[in-house]
């Protein structure tokens, strides 16, 4: 186990690496220009105000340059620059919006596997009736809808023609000041923690619905893999053994049948764990959540190529972890499973 902890370990270094050549690239290469983006239309016909402000950022040298650059900086600082938008560095400013994005997708996750296990159990015992068919058209469409499309649709109908939850944002900002209130950022663990229950609430209100919009895409793929992996489990010899001995149905179902099923689910909620954090530009812009798809899109619109990097670097090293989180699961719970 600790030699194949220490190959994967070496692994995810060159991919991190080789991530971080492509966005620099990709990022420096598209046509347009950061001065464009940030510098007012008389500014920008000032030659001397837009030299100043590329040997400010360090974009009058050649890309190649600025790359290395930016590497020793990592590596030897600690430093993943200063973002051309705020002028804040960028590691202090995802220290600030990644919390918000982390719990967004812990509920959401909770939500999708809860759901998608629960309906993908009960799609699979009662195959081809009616609540199979309803189920099995709710997971194709958590599949097929488009995230943005069904954030817009839940929040006209929970919103506006039934207001029964908040439109956005994470907190009531008479319960709560982030600023005075210090905690982890988290804001339901920092509620829970201080006792504070009305704001415990109030944070939980606003999470629903972003929560569910998020989650139910990848719960729409666990329901139709949890499915799937039961039926096939449920066909085997050892179950028609236990079935022959008398054993309840039920208990066919979840001691034996659904251990085997679920294996395949972990690597789906791994991803969609993984997706969730990568994908969620759309949704935290329609409920103004103030995350990584919020602070991604800032920097994508105004070409702030260290933030750009920044968040990528983040999203590819949450990628590599939780794939070597899963790999490392399946020795547990499968004991068939060695890793060399």
């Amino acid at each position: 186990m600790i030699r194949y902890l220490l190959r994967r370990l070496g692994l995810m270094i060159v991919l991190l690496f080789g991530v971080s050549i492509l966005v620099f690239l990709i990022s420096h290469l598209v046509p347009s220009s950061p001065e464009a983006a940030n510098l007012s239309q008389s500014a920008l016909n000032d030659p001397e105000i837009v030299a100043a402000y590329k040997a400010k950022w360090g974009l009058d040298k050649p890309v190649w340059e600025q790359y290395l650059i930016y590497m020793k900086n990592i590596l030897v600082n600690h430093d993943l620059g200063t973002s051309i938008r705020t002028g804040r560095p960028v590691l202090e400013e995802l220290a600030q919006y990644f919390p918000a994005t982390l719990e967004l997708s812990i509920f959401a996750m909770l939500i999708a596997i809860v759901f998608g296990v629960a309906f993908g159990v009960l799609s699979a015992i009662f195959q081809n009736k009616p609540i199979d068919q309803i189920l099995r058209t709710i997971s194709v469409s958590g599949v097929s809808l488009p995230n943005f499309w069904f954030a817009l649709l839940v929040m006209n109908l929970l919103c506006n023609i039934f207001p029964i939850f908040p439109s956005g944002g994470r907190y009531n900002a008479r319960l709560y000041d982030p600023a005075s209130a210090g905690g982890t950022g988290l804001y339901v663990l920092d509620a829970i923690s201080w006792g504070n229950w009305p704001l415990l609430g109030d944070v939980l209100a606003h999470l629903v619905l972003p929560a569910l919009v998020l989650g139910f895409f990848t719960m729409g793929l666990i329901t139709r893999q949890t499915r799937s992996n039961l039926l096939e489990a449920m066909s085997s010899d050892y179950i028609r053994t236990a079935r022959s001995k008398g054993m309840k149905e039920s208990r066919v179902v979840w001691r034996h049948a659904l251990g085997n099923a679920l294996v395949p689910v972990i690597t789906v909620s791994g991803m969609g764990f993984c997706n969730l954090l990568g994908g969620m530009v759309f949704v935290e812009r329609i409920f103004s959540w103030p995350g990584i798809g919020q602070y991604a899109y800032l920097a994508a619109t105004n070409l702030d190529f260290p933030a750009i990097c920044g968040v990528s670097l983040l999203i590819a090293v949450v990628y590599v972890v939780v794939n070597l989180f899963i790999d490392i699961l399946y020795g547990i719970i499968d004991p068939r499973i060695r890793y060399q």
